[in-house]
């Protein structure tokens, strides 16, 4: 009895075109972003229906925050499940393949039309926040290069400008007990405001610098002593309750941009499984069709 070898040849059952079909991948991610595009101008519409210039009226910021979180959301799960549908239904049926090789390209096919489509969204929305931001440097520009002759005049007129390091120390150089009730107002007001940005700036204001202030306001106001620091305190407690309110602002804006980075990661981590998903079950049901029409098909 001779037993017989099967060698089988180098590079049999190979096929030399490649496994991935990239018309269906550009279609489905042209889809999937002109998709995107339709449902972000209608959540604008949307939102802007639903603000009102005029006091109390209208939606909430924080409604429109989170209904902009969940239009945002459902923008790209509908766009991730077209595009992903339309590349399963459209690539090129492989023949003689196995069952999970196919699965796997299909959801393959699906997250490369998910990144592709991100891509394009992301390239246009980059180029519109560009145009957006040149037009309103340029508007700023060309209001600013007005102003600037008179801003400059008005900063070498002044006898002691806030910005300067030095001017709160060469104001303590010339500090008197008792200030001249008759001086220039512009100095005065200049000396006092670099006083009451260091006392911010510090936290508090010290007793020496209270005092002087306290001494300027009296003599340019005619009030006693006591009332000038008893306005002093409630200037300084006015300031700072001003700047606490901008630090809640920007600790507010913070968190809102936090959430909306956090909600976005999910979506589009979301967006590339429902994609491969959607591709998945549209090659399976182009598989199914094509497989029933041809067992139907009369041999000619």
């Amino acid at each position: 009895m001779v037993e017989t070898t099967m060698v089988r040849p180098v590079g049999a059952g190979e096929v030399s075109a490649s496994a991935v079909t990239w018309s269906a991948i550009i279609a489905g991610a042209v889809a999937a972003a002109a998709v995107a595009l339709i449902l972000l101008i209608l959540g604008a519409g949307l939102g802007l229906t639903a603000v009102s210039p005029w006091a109390n009226s209208g939606a909430s910021a924080t409604t429109l925050g989170v209904g902009a979180v969940i239009w945002l959301i459902v923008t790209q799960w509908v766009s991730a499940v077209m595009g992903g549908y339309l590349t399963g239904r459209l690539r090129t049926r492989w023949v003689n393949v196995h069952t999970h090789e196919v699965f796997f390209r299909d959801t393959a096919h699906g997250f490369l039309t998910w990144a592709l489509a991100t891509v394009i969204a992301a390239a246009l929305l980059t180029s519109a926040v560009s145009s957006i931001v040149g037009g309103a440097t340029g508007a700023v520009t060309s209001v600013l290069s007005g102003a600037a002759q008179g801003a400059a005049q008005g900063a070498a007129q002044s006898a002691g400008p806030i910005s300067d390091p030095t001017g709160y120390f060469v104001d303590m150089l010339f500090r008197t007990d008792k200030p001249a009730t008759a001086g220039n107002p512009q100095d005065i007001r200049a000396e006092s405001s670099r006083i009451l940005v260091r006392a911010l700036g510090e936290g508090d204001i010290t007793p020496a610098d209270k005092t002087h202030l306290a001494q300027l306001v009296a003599a340019q106001t005619g009030s006693s002593q006591a009332d000038a620091e008893k306005r002093i305190d409630d200037v300084i407690a006015q300031a700072k309750a001003a700047a606490e309110k901008v630090k809640q602002a920007a600790d507010t804006a913070r968190k809102a941009a936090s959430s909306l980075a956090l909600f976005s990661f999910l979506s589009l981590l979301i967006g590339a499984f429902i994609a491969s998903a959607a591709a998945a079950l549209g090659g399976h049901e182009r598989d199914e069709h094509d497989s029933k029409y041809s067992m139907e098909r009369p041999v000619m």
